[in-house]
């Protein structure tokens, strides 16, 4: 590892980055991209997932975008109900799924639909930091 490592500032970063993606998520919602909001709130908690890891491992955080892979490397025991969470929100990173599940995902994010995930998300972002 690098002695220019800096844990506090490498987490932090992940923190702002994910602050940041967080107000993205919100407007990509107020105008009605929700397919797109809920791929950024995937992001949200990537981040704040990959700050924790950073953190506790003392270590630069894996390149994946699982989020229960990055929890459960960082050390973190999700209970059946935010495991289930994690497995969904991971599922909106669409990046690099096929077309067809692209138009299914972006039929799915109906204004309903994505008012429920955001709350979920939010209160995920809310107990993650709350570990930070």
């Amino acid at each position: 590892m690098a002695n220019d490592f800096d844990k506090d500032k490498l987490s932090a970063y992940w923190v702002e980055s994910s602050d940041n993606d967080y107000k993205t998520m919100l407007d990509l919602f107020d105008t009605k991209n929700y397919s797109w909001a809920l791929f950024i709130g995937h992001l949200v908690i990537e981040k704040l997932l990959k700050a924790y890891y950073t953190k506790t491992q003392d270590a630069f955080p894996p390149l994946i975008h699982d989020l229960k892979r990055i929890g459960e490397k960082a050390g973190i025991v999700f209970d059946e109900d935010r495991e289930v969470i994690v497995e969904t929100i991971s599922q909106f990173n669409i990046r690099a799924r096929y077309d067809d599940y692209k138009r299914d995902f972006y039929k799915l994010c109906t204004h309903k639909y994505t008012v429920e995930w955001i709350d979920k998300i939010n209160a995920l972002r809310i107990w993650i930091k709350t570990m930070l």
